[in-house]
């Protein structure tokens, strides 16, 4: 028997940011396979949006106390880590507090630009006010990121005097886990029913997560599918290299499948062709406006898999 296609995903059952996610008629064994593979990828490699730098005024380190403040800053810094955040910049944004008087201060008061938007409830807990007297100010760096990422990761930037860096959780998925059973297809038993158990921070639906994940290793597999013979490749020299690269000229760059913010900064620069594009170097492209790190790094992908790269530098 050939080994069939499974059935298409359905949501099994949902209530808020969490999903139940169901695959029947998966090959024996598959569901192990699949299950785990998404699982990892989903944890990794969805982005999300993180606190990643606090300055709290009149603190210069996380041990300190505040004044007034019932919670050390420890806690204050841990309050803070829980927030989720979705953001629509590719570029590090900044968020702050002000917030005077006796009483609770919560996410409610965070004053954010317009392209950040305050995910948690309006009610999550920051820190306490016990004074009427009391004043506290919190200024927060908002970064965007992949997966869990601790301080010690990034001891070696350079940080302004009286900032704290924290530990970032990029990813938007709070819990996921996986069910396998057997299930009949035909005359045989054997067949998986793998089962998703999936929540979300809320800035992402986890159908949403579930499709992106599923693509992520789909796109994975698909460099993997192209190996070619090793003598093969090396029997078209650079000669074959050229002339693929040189056939992707006028491609158009708005084919390249990049975001539109990205497809914007190239259309406002005049670039909308590859042969437009290959005849910037590398740093003036970087250089656009919405270009952003993450669209570099998409575009550079899309032009190595034309076989064209931008014109070197002159020194």
């Amino acid at each position: 028997m050939p080994i069939t296609a499974p059935h298409t995903p359905r949501v099994i059952s949902k209530e808020d940011a969490k999903a139940v996610i169901e695959v029947e008629g998966l090959y024996p064994g598959y569901g192990m396979t699949l299950g785990n593979a998404l699982r990892r990828v989903l944890l990794s490699s969805l982005e999300g949006a993180a606190v990643t730098v606090v300055k709290i005024k009149g603190v210069s380190h996380e041990f300190s106390t505040i004044p007034s403040v019932m919670e050390d800053v420890v806690q204050i810094l841990l309050n803070i880590k829980r927030l989720r955040f979705s953001m629509h910049s590719d570029e590090p944004q900044k968020v702050t507090i002000k917030a005077q008087g006796e009483r609770a201060v919560t996410a409610a008061d965070i004053e954010a630009p317009s392209q950040v938007t305050v995910v948690s409830s309006s009610a999550a807990h920051i820190a306490t006010l016990t004074d009427k007297k009391a004043a506290f100010e919190v200024e927060m760096t908002i970064e965007k990121g992949f997966g869990y990422v601790p301080v010690e990761v990034r001891r070696t930037e350079k940080m302004e005097v009286g900032t704290i860096a924290v530990d970032a959780i990029f990813t938007p998925i709070r819990k996921i886990n996986y069910e396998v059973e057997n299930m009949r297809v035909g005359e045989r038993t054997d067949y998986n029913r793998l089962r998703f158990i999936i929540e979300t921070d809320g800035t992402i639906s986890p159908e949403d997560a579930f499709t992106k994940g599923s693509e992520i290793l789909v796109d994975q597999f698909k460099e993997l599918s192209s190996l070619t013979g090793g003598t093969e490749k090396e029997s078209g020299g650079a000669e074959d290299v050229v002339k693929e690269g040189e056939e992707s000229h006028g491609v158009r760059v708005d084919d390249l499948g990049l975001s539109a913010r990205v497809a914007h900064a190239l259309e406002n620069a005049g670039i909308a062709t590859i042969g437009d594009l290959i005849a910037k170097n590398e740093s003036d492209v970087d250089a656009l406006e919405g270009m952003g790190e993450k669209g570099m790094t998409d575009l550079k992908k899309a032009m190595k898999k034309l076989g064209v790269h931008f014109t070197e530098e002159t020194k």
